[in-house]
């Protein structure tokens, strides 16, 4: 159900108002002149915002990601257009207001569906807030023509960082360990599992902004990189002094760490199953930090379980948040809350980014970023 945050909606400007009573604030602003009280605060901003384009910001219900009053899109948009935020669970709550949009901005985990785009009546662009845009339907845009947007560079070094660092727990074993002192012990339990990163081999699939950024990392801590990448070019692993696996099984063969750095799509879903998981070797890790659903999760849940895998750490999950007490007590399993991407100053370059292609759209100017070949 679509949400408001705050008190109630007003009439006149729809935005929220804690002191909007039940008289149409709308009749009490006619009555001005005669030295009656206007109710809402917000009227003289909406009687200046009445016939400009209109600009939705739609955040997820179940963890809204935004700040209620939208301050950093507001400061890059200015005037250009009416600015409105706007909570939702699926497409299926976007009211009538919120499909008159002549731009959109989804956070993640908002889907936007075939039939949600087939309700959109004047929007030049839909954008959404992060990297992947697996959340929405393209397809279905570009048949609207419907320009689908990302911001690829914002997190960059975060989600670099973070996959780093879920490497180094496994190969450090920092949370057993921490576990381990924490209940008065000072054994180490786990000096089996403990490795030397410069003999391990620091596999990534997916050579990207992401996974170059982590190349280069994982390389100046020492590990041995090799990529997999069929779509890069001759001489992009010379490029940054790191190896090259020319099939997926070979990488799997080698890798004492995996760590996942592609988009999720027709291709890649499930990329990560029972089969590639048994070409790994038993005291390998693997690290995902792109999207869930790459790897399989009842495959390698059930690998850890048995042991045909010393270790994962997770970002995203398929089908996340985690579901049973059972999966969470998987053994030899990190798993954060899909905050790879998160830090102060990422989500403030996401969220100009993002306005500023919402300002580009309804000032009818080139479009950044552009995932289905919508030029409009």
């Amino acid at each position: 159900m679509l949400q408001m945050h705050g008190g109630h909606q007003c009439v006149a400007c729809h935005r929220v108002c804690d002191r909007t009573g039940e008289v149409d604030p709308r009749r009490e602003f006619d009555g001005e002149k005669a030295g009656r009280r206007i109710t809402c605060p917000h009227l003289a901003t909406a009687l200046v915002t009445m016939g400009k384009p209109l600009i939705a910001i739609v955040d997820w219900t179940i963890s809204p990601r935004g700040d209620p009053e939208s301050t950093v899109e507001r400061a890059v948009i200015g005037e250009d257009a009416d600015l409105r935020r706007y909570l939702c669970s699926t497409d299926a709550d976007l009211n009538e207001e919120t499909c008159r949009a002549r731009a959109m901005i989804v956070w993640h985990n908002m889907p936007l569906t075939a039939a949600g785009i087939g309700r959109l009546r004047d929007c030049r662009v839909i954008i959404r807030n992060g990297v992947g845009f697996d959340s929405v339907d393209i397809a279905a845009a570009r048949e609207r023509g419907i320009a689908v947007c990302n911001v690829p560079d914002y997190g960059t070094e975060e989600v670099a960082d973070h996959a780093i660092a879920l490497a180094m727990a496994l190969c450090r074993q920092l949370f057993p360990l921490d576990a381990e002192a924490k209940r008065l012990s000072w054994l180490i339990p786990v000096e089996r599992r403990l490795r030397r990163l410069r003999e391990l081999t620091f596999g990534i699939v997916g050579m990207g902004r992401i996974g170059t950024a982590a190349a280069l990392r994982a390389k100046a801590l020492g590990f041995q990189v090799c990529f997999y990448d069929p779509y890069l070019p001759n001489g992009a692993d010379k490029a940054v002094g790191v190896g090259r696996a020319r099939t997926l099984d070979e990488l799997l063969a080698k890798a004492d760490v995996l760590s996942i750095h592609c988009p999720l799509n027709d291709e890649t879903r499930h990329l990560i199953a029972e089969r590639e998981l048994a070409l790994m070797k038993p005291t390998a890790y693997v690290v995902n930090t792109a999207r869930g659903a790459i790897i399989k999760k009842t495959a390698i849940l059930a690998a850890l379980r048995e042991g045909r895998l010393a270790g994962a750490g997770l970002d995203v999950v398929e089908d996340e948040p985690l579901k049973t007490a059972e999966e969470a007590a998987t053994p030899n399993l990190i798993v954060t809350c899909h905050s790879a991407f998160c830090s102060a100053e990422s989500q403030l370059e996401m969220r100009r980014t993002s306005a500023r292609i919402a300002r580009a759209a309804v000032r009818g100017e080139p479009l950044e970023n552009v995932v289905n070949g919508v030029i409009s």
